[in-house]
């Protein structure tokens, strides 16, 4: 059995950002032209004014302060709050895998490779812009990749369960390198009309570069471990099935809907029994862990996982977070840390990659610098 190894990784990052003060400007125009058209429903207790938003609630809620967006058109508009993305010819990239591409060929760069070096392509998403063909072998065939390619959506959670099956199919054999790509498109299914959660998402590309061991300089795959449990607390109705129902309205259940409450109850233990498990199952103790790059969801919900899993307030830099600048990336976010916050540990340093959300779905990688 061959073992595999994370040699690089790339991020994506869009051109445009918005601050929390621009959306709440935004929103709480979009309040104010609500409440008047429905001034009289309000009087007669029919219809629920819109509250304003603001940017200390939104840094309270989430410790989120700004996002970036493949575009600021259309999000900014009161009278639409929704992003407006051109038509593409179907001879064009699409989105998805443009950026995809480019988050790839920064992992490909950085580890001295090219597309024709890779074997499998898995695009681990929490939306993919299309049913069919996958979304991933298309960015195999722009990056000139052999092999297979696949798509897989565990929401949040679908970057480190790409991991794992790429991880599985070296340590089989029937791979030797594979690239989990992560293009999160958020702002498309995200309801910017929601006072709860129209802060939450941003927009994103990661790449994981994965290898057969040949010795080579990186991050050792030590184990992986995935769980899932039904909940549809976290979910989005909309799907190719939508069009054979009679009511074709712009139902709020078709994009972005959670019950924060339930999500913020039942998560937590979940995931931080998952990790506890995982490294009791490995005979490390959770001193041996350098780092936890957690999914970048709500700064709440870390501090407690890690307050949790270490036994204590997690030491500056031990649990490093990026959604103040890029909000919640879905599957995207524990690897935009890891990008960022791994490559000044020494060799030997060892930490988890953990990534959790809608399904309830978790997954953790141990991994070992050399």
């Amino acid at each position: 059995m061959y073992q595999a190894v994370i040699t690089a990784t790339g991020v994506f990052t869009p051109p445009f950002s918005i601050s929390n003060d621009e959306l709440v400007a935004a929103f709480n125009a979009y309040a104010d032209l609500q409440n008047a058209a429905h001034a009289e429903d309000i009087a007669a207790g029919t219809f629920d004014p819109v509250p304003h938003s603001s940017t200390d609630f939104i840094v309270a809620a989430s410790g989120i302060h700004s996002r970036f967006v493949m575009t600021r058109d259309g999000i900014l508009d009161p009278t639409r709050l929704y992003p407006r993305y051109p038509e593409r010819a179907d001879d064009d990239p699409s989105m998805m895998a443009e950026i995809g591409v480019q988050a790839a060929q920064q992992a490909l760069d950085r580890a001295g490779l090219t597309g024709g070096d890779i074997d499998l392509i898995l695009c681990a998403a929490s939306n993919m812009e299309r049913a069919y063909p996958a979304m991933a072998v298309e960015i195999q065939a722009l990056l000139g990749a052999g092999g297979l390619a696949f798509d897989m959506n565990v929401a949040c959670s679908s970057a480190t369960f790409g991991i794992q099956t790429a991880a599985d199919m070296i340590r089989a054999g029937s791979v030797q390198r594979a690239l989990v790509i992560s293009p999160e498109i958020t702002s498309g299914h995200l309801e910017w009309r929601d006072r709860d959660c129209h802060f939450i998402f941003g927009d994103v590309a990661t790449a994981v570069l994965l290898e057969r061991d040949s010795g080579q300089d990186g991050w050792q795959v030590l184990s992986t471990r995935c769980a899932t449990k039904f909940s549809n607390n976290i979910r989005n109705n909309n799907g190719f099935l939508r069009p054979t129902r009679d009511a074709m309205e712009d139902r709020r259940d078709m994009r972005f809907m959670q019950n924060g409450r339930k999500v913020f109850k039942e998560v937590l233990p979940l995931v931080s029994a998952h990790i506890a498990d995982h490294l009791e199952a490995e005979s490390l103790p959770s001193s041996a862990l350098s780092r936890l790059w957690l999914h970048q969801a709500n700064k709440t919900m870390n501090d407690y996982i890690g307050k949790k899993v270490l036994g204590r307030d997690p030491e500056p830099g031990e649990q490093p977070n990026i959604l103040q600048d890029y909000a919640n990336t879905s599957s995207a976010g524990s690897i935009i840390a890891f990008d960022k916050y791994s490559s000044d540990l020494p060799g030997g340093a060892t930490g988890l990659i953990c990534s959790f959300g809608a399904g309830y779905s978790v997954g953790s990688v141990i991994v070992r610098k050399r």
